[in-house]
């Protein structure tokens, strides 16, 4: 798994595509930071957080669309499905290489909550609440959109399908509002990200929302499993 890891992070920084990443990343919570903290003149970072949902799961699909693509378009898939390596090691080398990445964009918020302290002391359980949940929601969406990835050769569909589930995700409240059937409405809204993600931002650790998005990272990385063992042996 360690030399899967060392190649995915290498290749975040060998090419544009680490820094485009961090970039937008950086742009976005720090005009939110900015606006929302300084301009606002709040120590509450939970709206920042709660504005960068959507630039999380739009961003993560930039980090996921070549850890499988790109080996398959390159034709260096087969090398790596024959290596000795087990395909629960390439698959948790390929996740943690990208959530590693991640982690590198969240890390900015610890840089912000270190500004505030000299205006005023922020709510350092409600910041790492917000931190640990954006982090949990990071891989949640990596391991989606790393099976999203294991499915096609082409970076720039694997980046589109991603980006679209995403969305799909965001909005999934509003979606299920539109629903009559009660029963599939209230199906709908219990799988939604947005809610279980809120009691993070409000510094609440909770059980089942935790269990919620590991279960959900669990079931996509096992199905990441299930088509690269497939692909050996076909």
């Amino acid at each position: 798994m360690t030399a899967i890891l060392k190649k995915e992070l290498s290749s975040y920084f060998t090419s544009a595509i680490g820094y485009v990443v961090m970039a937008v990343y950086y742009f976005f919570a720090g005009l939110f930071f900015y606006f929302y903290c300084i301009v606002g003149n709040s120590k509450d970072m939970a709206s920042l957080f709660s504005n960068m949902f959507m630039i999380t799961v739009l961003v993560i699909p930039i980090i996921t669309m070549r850890t499988f693509s790109e080996e398959k378009k390159q034709k260096t898939d087969q090398a790596l499905l024959t290596s000795p390596l087990g395909l629960g090691e390439i698959v948790a080398g390929k996740f943690f290489g990208s959530l590693i990445m991640f982690i590198c964009c969240v890390g900015i918020y610890v840089l912000f909550a270190l500004t505030l302290t000299f205006y005023s002391a922020p709510d350092w359980s409600v910041f790492l609440g917000n931190l640990l949940g954006t982090i949990i929601l990071g891989a949640t969406m990596i391991s989606i959109d790393i099976f999203i990835s294991s499915l096609t050769e082409s970076m720039i569909i694997s980046a589109i399908v991603s980006m679209c589930f995403g969305l799909v995700i965001f909005f999934i409240d509003s979606i299920s509002q539109l629903i009559s059937v009660t029963w599939i409405s209230t199906a709908i809204s219990s799988i939604s990200f947005v809610d279980h993600y809120s009691n993070f931002t409000k510094g609440i650790l909770s059980v089942a929302d935790t269990v919620f998005f590991l279960s959900i990272i669990a079931l996509f990385n096992f199905l990441t499993l299930r088509v690269l063992e497939k692909r050996r042996w076909s």
